[in-house]
């Protein structure tokens, strides 16, 4: 039996991109399914295919967007029994919106940036890890990013908000440093998602014009990452894990084929 068989796992933007293929690898260990986001019909989508190919596992959808409190309240009141207690959050709801330099980011787009990518953290982090405290055990595992480590031009807003993901994790991690509770953070380089087609607006041609010439991180390389930070001896913790394909070294240093 793997150590993940059968433990409940809480995952945020579970609709697509990385947290839809964190939802199929927890799904492979054996692990029930809290599948949150706003995109209920793709949600159903998935926990349709999920219990069709996983027979023993419990996967429950929710309507949720991370920045509204009584949503994230009535989603955790309203879960079924057997998936009450929340044994790994993976907080991975986020969003970028444009790449203007700071003197021209809208307030909308900032105020959306902070709302998703911080508050929704937070919030959730809020609503779950008192239980996990009660029972002793749990694990937070928040979806940073390269741009929490280092700061680029035309991504002051959204920098900014993975900086505060990353002081959050750590300072999350010295408080619970007394309880069996594991905080850790995956912080990917450049990942192939419709991520960047919302950054861009919704422009596909702009958005793949980032990935021309090199071959990008997929979902599915960070999802297992998280699985396996995820399925450590409860003894160990990942606590801080930078992931660049091969051809980057930085934020804006990649090596493109001609």
């Amino acid at each position: 039996m793997g150590r993940l068989q059968g433990k409940t796992v809480f995952i945020t933007g579970s609709s697509a991109g990385i947290g839809e293929a964190c939802a199929r690898e927890f799904a492979k260990e054996g692990s029930n399914l809290v599948l949150a986001a706003r995109r209920v019909d793709r949600l159903e989508k998935l926990k349709q295919e999920l219990g069709e190919r996983y027979k023993d596992i419990h996967v429950h959808t929710v309507a949720l967007d991370v920045r509204d409190k009584k949503q994230i309240d009535d989603a955790i009141k309203s879960l079924p029994s057997q998936l009450q207690d929340i044994d790994v959050l993976v907080n991975n709801a986020g969003m970028v919106h444009g790449v203007d330099p700071l003197i021209e980011v809208k307030e909308e787009d900032l105020d959306i940036m902070f709302a998703t990518n911080v508050k929704g953290l937070v919030l959730l982090t809020q609503a779950i890890v008192p239980r996990m405290k009660e029972r002793q055990t749990g694990h937070v595992i928040n979806l940073g990013s390269v741009a929490g480590k280092e700061a680029y031009a035309g991504g002051s807003i959204y920098c900014a908000t993975k900086h505060a993901v990353d002081a959050i994790t750590k300072a999350l991690m010295i408080e619970l440093v007394d309880t069996p509770i594991r905080v850790s953070q995956i912080c990917p380089g450049l990942v192939n998602t419709e991520f960047s087609t919302v950054r861009f607006r919704g422009d596909k041609s702009k958005a793949d014009d980032v990935y021309k010439g090199l071959q990008p991180l997929v979902a599915e390389d960070i999802a297992e990452i998280v699985v396996f930070t995820a399925g450590r001896p409860s003894h160990v913790n990942i606590a801080d894990l930078l992931v660049f394909p091969t051809c980057q070294a930085a934020s804006k240093i990649v090596s493109r084929n001609a």
